[in-house]
């Protein structure tokens, strides 16, 4: 069983900086690929960042490419999406994502959490 839950959102100004966690409290450790996905209202969900098991492998939407870092903690079972230069455009839901194929597209990953709200204001 893979449960993932995401904590760390919350509201600051631009330019500021947010480091969210994904966490697997289901029985199971992560093994997967994860990826972090946003989702802003009227909005499709969108690729954020991706990282696979070893974390060599990493790869960033280009909106957020050299402001946002991807990390994971294996041992802890922990993703993190530490994020600077914060624009309001990032204002979204975050979701952590879980999937085995090397892929930005949400429909090859197989366990979502239940998202964070991030709000950036100018």
């Amino acid at each position: 069983q893979v449960q993932l839950v995401e904590s760390g959102g919350g509201s600051v100004q631009a330019g500021g900086s947010l480091r969210l966690s994904c966490a697997n409290s289901g029985r199971t450790p992560n093994y997967y690929r994860m990826g972090w996905f946003r989702q802003a209202p009227g909005k499709e969900r969108e690729f954020v960042a991706a990282i696979s098991w070893s974390g060599l492998n990493i790869d960033y939407a280009d909106s957020v490419k050299g402001r946002f870092t991807i990390s994971r903690e294996n041992a802890k079972n922990t993703l993190y999406l530490q994020m600077s230069s914060l624009k309001p455009e990032d204002t979204a839901v975050y979701y952590c994502a879980a999937g085995s194929l090397r892929s930005r597209d949400a429909a090859q990953y197989f366990y979502w959490g239940q998202g964070t709200q991030v709000t950036v204001s100018s």
